[in-house]
């Protein structure tokens, strides 16, 4: 069995506040229980042993609230790029940020929104993949869920179809 060249962690935003008028959608913070999901999130990928050297996330503050509390849950010390195209993308937009990853990245993380996360996550895999990670995807999507997929090619070429699908995980702090 050949191992992945690298790995995609696709990571939906946790449960943010609902928009007021006041506050304008790219800066509503997380509410408790996403703090409580996001961390329970960060216990989940150090127990999967998955360690992104480097993250992509949007520059929303639900975004950023997120990935803070799955690193201060799990001591992932990737490094962060906050991108502001991330912010609402589509997957082709999504598709470019990943696209300029370093090749010798190994594990990339992106945190980002509905509905162009999951989007990604299902164009990538394509039915590709764990069964049972491929009929959760089917399910639904909910705030502070993960896919992680296999990638064999190069960030470069990533495209439609290029991943297999191994996990999907929605963290909830029960």
């Amino acid at each position: 069995m050949t191992t992945a060249r690298h790995r995609l962690v696709l990571i939906r935003h946790a449960q943010a506040a609902s928009g007021d008028g006041d506050t304008p959608d790219h800066d509503r913070p997380l509410t408790e229980r996403g703090r409580q999901d996001a961390a329970a999130l960060g216990r989940w990928l150090k127990d999967a042993d998955i360690r992104p050297q480097e993250t992509r996330c949007s520059t929303a503050t639900r975004t950023r609230e997120t990935w803070a509390a799955v690193v201060e849950a799990s001591a992932i010390g990737a490094i962060v790029e906050h991108d502001q195209r991330v912010y609402n993308a589509d997957p082709p937009a999504l598709l470019d940020v990943l696209r300029e990853v370093d090749p010798k990245t190994e594990t990339v993380a992106m945190v980002g929104h509905a509905p162009g996360i999951p989007l990604l996550a299902a164009d990538l895999s394509d039915g590709q993949g764990d069964s049972e990670a491929v009929a959760a995807l089917e399910q639904g999507y909910p705030t502070c869920t993960v896919a992680v997929l296999d990638i064999d090619g190069e960030w470069a070429e990533l495209a439609s179809g290029g991943a297999q699908l191994r996990a999907v995980h929605t963290a909830r702090a029960d």
